[in-house]
């Protein structure tokens, strides 16, 4: 079976590995996996080795995609993941206060989001929102969260967008 690429542990990080747990420390945090029976895992020198184990199906798919994980906990341990939304639309605003994201989105009603454990939000502008955090799931997961309360709609533009996001535009309807 052919090994994947190895990962480089960077300097000032700690990996340990226990049977199929891989617990990784670094500046910015700490975070732990659980990976599939299917994959095998071993530290050697300064970097992590996976591979497919033998005789398990779909062995080299789950041993790609735990490579996957263990790289994005790298870089969240070291360097951090962030995700930047954009509000459009006149009087649409955002004000973080504390672990709540208070959001003005055109309802009748103020939408507040409460932001779980592990994450921050900051609000550089009243129409930016920054997503922050060392878990790449979580960061992600926060920002569809929050983009969900108002998506983008394709006539005006209107709604919560992600920065790097673009509106397809639609005509309006024409006698």
């Amino acid at each position: 079976m052919a090994r994947l690429t190895p990962l480089t542990i960077p300097s000032g990080v700690d990996v340990s590995i226990s049977g199929q747990s891989i617990k990784i420390k670094g500046s910015k945090g700490d975070l732990s996996s659980e990976l599939h029976p299917a994959v095998e895992v071993e530290t050697k020198e300064n970097e992590i080795v996976f591979a497919a184990r033998e005789g398990a199906d779909n062995g080299a798919a789950f041993a790609g995609t735990a490579r996957a994980i263990v790289r994005n906990m790298l870089l969240g341990v070291t360097e951090g993941f962030e995700k930047k939304l954009e509000l459009v639309g006149v009087g649409y605003r955002a004000q973080a206060q504390g672990k709540t994201l208070n959001l003005t989105l055109g309802f009748s009603h103020p939408v507040n989001y409460s932001v779980p454990e592990g994450v921050t939000v900051e609000t550089p502008s009243q129409t930016e929102v920054v997503v922050k955090g060392i878990d790449k799931q979580k960061v992600g997961q926060v920002a569809a969260e929050i983009r969900a309360y108002r998506p983008p709609e394709p006539y005006k533009g209107k709604g919560v967008k992600y920065a790097d996001e673009h509106i397809v535009r639609k005509d309006a309807k024409k006698k």
